[in-house]
């Protein structure tokens, strides 16, 4: 009986009711709670994570670039790939792969 009135007197107590409301307000009511604070933070990861994509993205186009600037060759090869561009004297021919679009 006494460790039953020992629990009871604790929880009653008014410091414990207190810290226990204080608890319960920010985990659960408080705009700063737990659950909110969670997905900012998931937000945030994901935002980081795509933010390191469009710098290896600007890295790689900045090379690109720098490339195309300083050399006649790979701008003829970039034009040639990406614009089928061609000279006067020659034939270009498309050859589309359709194999991949069967299923066996």
């Amino acid at each position: 009986m006494s460790v039953l009135k020992f629990i009871f007197s604790i929880l009653i107590n008014k410091f414990f009711l207190t810290t226990v409301a204080f608890v319960v307000w920010m985990v659960f009511f408080d705009s700063n709670n737990l659950i909110t604070r969670n997905s900012l933070q998931e937000k945030l990861d994901m935002l980081n994570l795509e933010k390191q994509f469009y710098l290896q993205e600007i890295k790689k186009d900045s090379i690109l670039t720098y490339q195309l600037m300083n050399d006649s060759s790979q701008l003829e090869k970039f034009a040639r790939e990406r614009y089928l561009m061609k000279k006067d004297n020659e034939d270009l021919f498309l050859v589309i792969d359709t194999t991949g679009d069967q299923r066996p």
